[in-house]
């Protein structure tokens, strides 16, 4: 049966009340809807482990599919031992879980990067604009088929995983760091200087001061004119908000009591809840 509807939805951030009341906000229907989410879907809200098996059931229903953000990265390195668990973070709960184990195998094998049709391109942070769409797709590729890997595999990707150098790409790049400014890129990237270079410490809206030389990564040229609208969650402090009409942003700050954000693909509709947000 073909899909009645696509929804793209922003960083649900462990944030499960909102993530039923969204769900119930767009009508969803497992039998001729599809759901497509931005990433982070752990961290500080209120129930990362209900969020993340609700997610995990949708994608192995084939009904939903998502991609990796920083939190969900940071929750393999903590459960490989490579990251202590955060202050603020509400995970503890997902690895005293008796199904942890699949959970976090599970998580570990999905991508970077997604095209929900041929007119979008999905991940986390967005996509440099130093990058074609076809480089990008192969990109995410690489670091996903180490993340799918052996453990060997996964646990010197992780080991190498955190950091801000190198903070600009280039082709010559081999080894831990190539991965590295990759996962940055597509899960960390706001602000980047006119060669691509990545400013990592910047977190606040358009307004604020930024430092010399850097500016929001969508609004620089791209190499090669991109046909695709690209869909991103991962910076909060926008509110859902991109200035640019081929630029689609999710994150609505659920967890700091703002909305979670579904985007309808086929016209271009927005839907919005605030119940269940800020619970964290």
């Amino acid at each position: 049966m073909p899909v009645r509807y696509n929804y793209v939805i922003g960083d649900l951030q462990g944030c499960f009340a909102a993530t039923q009341a969204l769900l119930k906000e767009i009508n969803f229907d497992e039998k001729q809807d599809h759901l497509w989410f931005a990433g982070d879907l752990v961290a500080r809200g209120e129930d990362s482990l209900a969020t993340l098996r609700l997610v995990k059931q949708l994608c192995e229903s084939g009904v939903a599919h998502t991609v990796l953000g920083n939190h969900d990265l940071n929750l393999l390195a903590v459960w490989r031992g490579f990251n202590k668990l955060k202050k603020n973070d509400r995970t503890a709960p997902i690895f005293d879980a008796p199904d942890a184990v699949v959970l976090l195998n599970w998580l570990r094998k999905q991508p970077l990067l997604l095209r929900p049709n041929p007119d979008y391109v999905l991940t986390h942070a967005g996509l440099p604009p130093t990058w074609t769409t076809e480089q990008a797709e192969h990109l995410a590729f690489e670091v996903a088929l180490v993340l799918r890997g052996t453990f060997l595999e996964l646990d010197r990707y992780l080991a190498h995983m955190f950091g801000n150098q190198p903070d600009q790409w280039s082709d010559e790049l081999t080894g831990v760091e190539r991965l590295r400014v990759i996962t940055n890129y597509f899960t960390r990237m706001r602000l980047i200087d006119g060669d691509g270079r990545l400013e990592l410490d910047f977190k606040e809206g358009l307004d604020a001061p930024m430092p010399k030389g850097f500016s929001p990564w969508f609004t620089w040229p791209t190499v090669v004119p991109r046909t695709e609208k690209v869909l991103f969650g991962h910076w909060a402090a926008l509110e859902g908000a991109a200035p640019l009409s081929r630029m689609v942003a999710l994150d609505g700050g659920c967890v700091w009591g703002g909305s979670l954000i579904a985007y309808r693909l086929e016209d271009g509709q927005r839907f919005e809840t605030r119940s269940g947000c800020g619970l964290g």
